[in-house]
């Protein structure tokens, strides 16, 4: 009998780190967290311009989604990123969820709020749900106006770490979510490791999803129609990864 398909995940890595880093960092949750989905990691679209915390951490090569000035203020070549991330997805998906650290988190939301506006993926089934570890929101208004304009109705659960730098906007991106699961670890700007309520409260989360997928359960308000395409200009605070 043919084995049924799992369902997809893209993950994306954080601020120059890789695909490969955040794969390993995953694995130290426990394996039944995820043994139902098909997790993809894919490496950000442009090398690391410049040191990466990681280095003698975990082997290279590293990279980054997009580039960004020193105030968080000013992006390039993120509506390249975005354009990369979206042919991605139709082409190797579809994808049920979205899984990001830092700067993959914020761009994970920041592309589910994109298509709950029409403004992309709109040749691509609505996003379903999200796992956010250290993620932010955006701050440049041209941005938020439209990401975050209404509350993001999908199933999603944020990891905010007590001494992450990155804690109060965690906080902030989980409010832009209808009923976020958060988990609160005592780390810092890292995938933490799990005790074990919270390897239970992820478990169940994703249980119920999975069980809502298989009965059709997860719906996923349409798009609203965009007067006009946006290119996006992410206001992500950038992120020194740290490894645990």
């Amino acid at each position: 009998m043919e084995q049924e398909k799992k369902a997809k995940v893209l993950c994306l890595h954080g601020f120059r780190t890789s695909g490969s880093f955040l794969k390993k960092q995953i694995s130290k949750w426990h394996p039944s967290i995820f043994q139902q989905f098909d997790m993809v990691f894919p490496d950000g679209i442009f090398p690391a311009g410049g040191k990466s915390e990681i280095e003698g951490i975990f082997p290279p090569p590293y990279f980054e989604w997009f580039q960004f000035n020193k105030d968080f203020t000013d992006y390039t070549n993120l509506d390249e990123c975005i354009s990369y991330l979206c042919d991605y997805m139709v082409k190797n998906g579809p994808f049920e969820g979205l899984l990001g650290f830092s700067q993959g988190a914020t761009l994970s939301a920041l592309l589910i709020g994109y298509q709950a506006q029409g403004k992309v993926l709109t040749d691509h089934p609505p996003i379903k749900f999200m796992v956010s570890i250290s993620g932010s929101k955006f701050r440049d208004p041209g941005i938020c106006d439209i990401a975050y304009k209404d509350s993001i109705k999908v199933k999603s659960v944020h990891f905010i770490g007590e001494k992450d730098w990155l804690k109060v906007p965690s906080e902030e991106l989980a409010s832009a979510f209808d009923d976020p699961l958060i988990i609160r670890h005592p780390q810092g700007h890292t995938v933490p490791r799990l005790d074990d309520a919270s390897v239970k409260q992820l478990s169940e989360w994703s249980s119920r999803i999975l069980e809502d997928l298989k009965n059709g359960d997860l719906h996923v308000p349409e798009a609203l129609d965009s007067e006009e395409s946006t290119g996006a200009g992410l206001a992500e605070n950038p992120v020194e990864q740290v490894a645990a």
